[in-house]
């Protein structure tokens, strides 16, 4: 479901709401970095992941490496 981006009002608005009062020369910035991540993560919640297991069950093995000195 697509949204509407963040303008810089709505940034500064919900900066304020979170205890951050932003400068007005920074509205713009906020909003566009918080309008690139959020695109960042709508591609990554396209991703399907059925087949994979969750981090829990993850095993890391510890490889050797034997470096030629």
């Amino acid at each position: 479901m697509p949204s509407a981006e963040l303008t810089p009002p709505q940034a500064a608005h919900w900066a304020a709401r979170a205890g951050l009062p932003l400068p007005t020369e920074r509205h713009a910035a906020v909003a566009a970095t918080a309008n690139h991540i959020h695109s960042v993560v709508a591609v990554l919640r396209e991703l399907d992941f059925g087949d994979t297991p969750p981090a829990s069950a993850y095993r890391a093995e510890q490889e050797n490496h034997d470096a030629a000195v």
